[in-house]
């Protein structure tokens, strides 16, 4: 075991240069990153980060999108089935054909020619509602005009 003396500790913990070859030039010993290689990787980890972030934003915002779409279709079955049994639709679906996703509220309005639904998502900043219409409704709103059709504000 080598002897603690000042010179070893300044070598092995300190990591001041220590010895010299004979022309003066002082030998290197490399055990360790330096601070410029540490500082240009963390750097280069924040640059991918700024670059990833963004995409997981939108990647969230379209996961709220597909939700509503597919309760807006699941209503479209709710909806029809209600009608089957009883010649008209409904504001309320039956539990038992219909529940909506965590975060999403689905308004139904009902009319003399059919029904309309709106669904929006709570995590969505700002609001993009969708719409759908079902029993020959043509005039619930102004974006979704085709039966069945599901679409979204831009």
């Amino acid at each position: 075991m080598p002897v603690l003396s000042l010179a070893y500790l300044r070598e092995r913990l300190w990591r001041v240069p220590g010895p010299t070859h004979e022309g003066g030039s002082r030998i290197r010993h490399s055990r360790g990153f330096t601070l410029i290689e540490l500082l240009i990787v963390v750097v280069i980890i924040g640059i991918l980060a700024a670059i990833a972030i963004p995409k997981f934003g939108a990647t969230k915002n379209k996961a709220y999108v597909a939700a509503m779409k597919s309760d807006l279709r699941n209503l479209v079955t709710a909806e029809e089935l209600y009608f089957a049994d009883n010649v008209q639709y409904t504001t309320t679906p039956p539990a038992s054909t219909y529940s909506v996703s965590a975060g999403v509220t689905v308004t139904i309005a009902v009319g003399a020619q059919g029904w309309a639904a709106t669904a929006n998502h709570s995590g969505l900043n700002p609001p993009k509602p969708c719409y759908i219409i079902g029993g020959g409704n043509p005039t619930a709103n102004n974006l979704a005009n085709t039966e069945g059709e599901i679409r979204c504000t831009p």
